[in-house]
C-alpha cells in the first residue's frame, strides 16, 4: 500500500507516493536485527540512495546499520516496528527530501567535498540553498555522496561514443570528434558553483520540465482575484452538496480537517462558519443534527473533535429550538383567532385581551294572536 511522500498532505490524489515500510525482525538475543525489506523501493520514490534513510534510522535510534546492496538487504540492529520506522522516515523526508520553499520532493542533493557542504536544489520551484549539516547523517552523506546526474550523462555519452566508433567505418570514426561535444577538461566538479543558475530564464526552463499534471497542482492566478470573486469560486466548487447528504457529511469532515490546520483562527468561529454553510444551503438541518449527535475521530483526533462539537453547540441548540418553534406554530395560530387587540387613546401600554365569542341571542317567543 502506498502513502503520500509528505504525509502531512491529506489529499488522496497527491501525485508523490511511496510504498509503506515493510520491516522484518530476524535473530534473537544480542543478534536481533530489523531488515527493511523494501528499502530500495522506498528510497527510489524519494530519489535518494537507500543507504541514506537506513543510516538516518541508525542515527536516530543509536543503533548500528548494515548495507548489502547486491542482495538488497538494509539492516538496523535491534527490534523495531514498521510503524515506528515509518514515523521516523517522515523526519528524514522533512530534513533531506522536501523543498523548504514549496514542500515538493523533486529535489537533488549536491555535495562539495572540498568545502564540506551539502546543497539542495528543487526542480519544481527553482529553489537552491544549503542544508544544515549539524545532523549526524550529513557526515555520512559527505563521505558517500549520491551519484551525480552530470557524471552519469558523461558516462553514457562516452559509452555511446565507443559504440559508434566500434560500429562505424574508419571515415566515420575519424569525424566522430567533430560531431560530439568535447568532455570537460577538468573532471573534478567539486568547485562548480551549482547555485549560480538563479536567473528567471533558468527558473522558467525548470518549470517547463515539470509534467503537465504537476502544473495543474500549482497555484493559479485565482489568488490574485478580489475576495468576493474567490468566495464565489469556492461556492461554485462546493455546490455539489445540494440535495446530497453524503457529500454534506464529507464537507463537514473536510471542515474538521481545516480547523485542525488553522485551529487558533477557526476553532472559535466554528458556529459562525456552520451557520454560513447552513444559510447558503450547503448543509441541511438534519445532516448537521446527525453530525452533532456523535463525536467521530475519522478525520481529526477525538479530543479536537470534542472541542469542535463543543464550539458548535450554540448553533446546534439554535437549530433544535427553531425546529421546535416551527412545530408549535400551528397551535399558536389557533389561539390567535380568539385574541383581539384593543386600542385606547388613554392607555399607556398595549394590552391584549381575550374575547369570548358572544352567544347568539335567544329568539323571542312567537306571539299568540289569540291572546291579544
Amino acid at each position: 500500500m502506498s502513502v503520500n511522500v509528505n504525509r502531512s498532505v491529506l489529499d488522496q490524489f497527491y501525485r508523490y507516493k511511496m510504498p509503506r515500510i515493510i520491516a522484518k525482525v530476524e535473530g534473537k538475543g544480542n543478534g536481533i536485527k530489523t531488515v527493511i525489506v523494501n528499502m530500495t523501493d522506498v528510497a527510489k520514490s524519494l530519489n535518494r540512495p537507500p543507504t541514506y534513510p537506513t543510516k538516518f534510522f541508525g542515527c536516530e535510534l543509536g543503533a548500528q546499520t548494515q548495507f548489502d546492496a547486491k542482495n538488497d538487504r538494509f539492516i538496523v540492529n535491534g527490534s523495531h516496528e514498521a510503524n515506528k520506522l515509518q514515523d521516523m522516515l517522515d523526519g528524514f523526508i522533512r530534513k533531506f527530501v522536501l523543498c523548504p520553499e514549496c514542500d515538493n520532493p523533486e529535489t537533488d542533493l549536491h555535495i562539495n567535498a572540498k568545502k564540506q557542504t551539502i546543497g539542495n536544489s528543487c526542480k519544481a520551484c527553482g529553489y537552491r540553498g544549503m542544508l544544515d549539516t549539524r545532523h549526524k547523517l550529513c557526515t555520512f552523506i559527505l563521505r558517500n555522496p549520491p551519484e551525480d546526474t552530470g557524471s552519469v550523462k558523461k558516462k553514457e555519452k562516452k559509452s555511446k561514443k565507443k559504440d559508434k566508433e566500434n560500429g562505424s567505418s574508419d571515415g566515420e570514426a575519424s569525424n566522430h570528434n567533430d560531431i560530439d561535444a568535447p568532455d570537460a577538461v577538468d573532471g573534478d566538479d567539486d568547485d562548480q558553483d551549482w547555485g549560480e543558475e538563479t536567473t528567471e530564464e533558468a527558473q522558467q526552463r525548470r518549470m517547463e520540465e515539470i509534467s503537465a499534471h504537476a502544473k495543474n497542482l500549482t497555484l493559479s492566478e485565482d489568488l490574485e482575484k478580489p475576495l468576493e470573486e474567490r468566495v464565489n469560486l469556492f461556492y461554485n466548487f462546493v455546490k455539489f452538496t445540494h440535495n446530497n447528504k453524503k457529500a454534506q457529511k464529507y464537507l463537514l469532515g473536510g471542515f474538521e480537517c481545516l480547523v485542525k490546520l488553522h485551529q487558533a483562527q477557526l476553532l472559535p468561529r466554528v458556529p459562525i462558519v456552520l451557520k454560513d454553510l447552513y444559510d447558503a444551503d450547503l448543509l441541511e438541518e438534519d445532516v448537521i443534527l446527525a453530525w452533532a449527535e456523535k463525536v467521530s475521530k475519522k478525520y481529526v483526533s477525538k479530543e479536537l473533535a470534542k472541542e469542535i462539537h463543543a464550539k458548535a453547540a450554540p448553533f446546534v441548540k439554535w437549530l433544535k429550538e427553531a425546529e421546535e418553534e416551527s412545530e408549535g406554530s400551528g397551535a399558536d395560530e389557533e389561539e390567535d383567532d380568539n385574541v383581539e387587540v384593543v386600542y385606547s387613546s388613554s392607555a399607556r401600554e398595549l394590552k391584549v385581551e381575550s374575547v369570548t365569542p358572544e352567544k347568539p341571542a335567544e329568539e323571542e317567543d312567537d306571539l299568540d294572536i289569540d291572546a291579544i
